[in-house]
């Protein structure tokens, strides 16, 4: 096996492993996300898990699947048709992935008020866990949803002199998306690298080609 194959190889069986990553996050959460929860925190995680594009990962992880099948005659086949078609498979999965990523980061610049609805939404034993967790008391504001009353936010005088929600769950949840589609284009990192693996095996599988029909010319084959 050629060092350039070897590479491959490598990239390959990481673009396989990245497509494993992304279908068990994806159906984890799925899973997860309507939990009842019971702290804030996990709260604050599973309202945020409900807006990720979690159906979108389960298909791209799909088509990663597809595409590491159709590699495998590109490696044990001389033939350069496979590899050419895994490449525009890999460039399709790396676009699909970095469109996620966008999303996800697209999330974090509004997160604020995008989160708000989900607050608002939420009976009063659910805010309450939140206000526990990130000590805090309303979202907007103490009156913005009306806070509710605990040990944190006791009374209006010291819910008033509270932070309100939307600061720590905002910070809360930039870490988490942050983290999150990071690792997603980490993984367009990898596709990027398997395109490039693609092109370098094809270049060498070409220059092959090209020396056995020069020395089929000069009869070189068969002495």
């Amino acid at each position: 096996m050629s060092k350039v194959l070897l590479a491959y190889v490598v990239a390959d069986g990481l673009f396989l492993l990245m497509g494993i990553f992304m279908i068990a996050f994806s159906v984890i959460v799925q899973n997860i996300q309507f939990e009842v929860p019971t702290e804030g925190q996990q709260a604050a995680r599973n309202l945020l898990y409900q807006r990720f594009p979690l159906t979108a990962g389960i298909v791209n992880a799909v088509f990663i699947f597809v595409t590491f099948l159709f590699t495998i005659p590109g490696i044990i086949t001389p033939a350069r048709g496979w590899l050419k078609l895994g490449g525009w498979m890999t460039t399709v999965c790396g676009i699909f992935s970095l469109i996620i990523g966008l999303y996800l980061w697209i999330m974090t610049l509004k997160t604020k008020a995008d989160f708000a609805p989900f607050y608002f939404s939420q009976p009063p034993e659910i805010q309450e866990l939140m206000q526990s967790a990130f000590k805090c008391c309303g979202y907007f504001n103490s009156t913005s949803p009306a806070f509710i009353t605990d040990d944190i936010c006791s009374s209006p005088a010291a819910a008033a002199l509270m932070r309100p929600c939307s600061t720590p769950i905002t910070s809360f949840a930039n870490v988490l998306i942050d983290n999150i589609f990071t690792a997603v284009f980490g993984m367009v990192g990898i596709d990027v690298v398997l395109i490039m693996a693609t092109a370098c095996l094809l270049k060498e599988r070409r220059e092959r080609e090209r020396f056995r029909h020069i020395d089929e010319k000069s009869g070189a084959i068969g002495f």
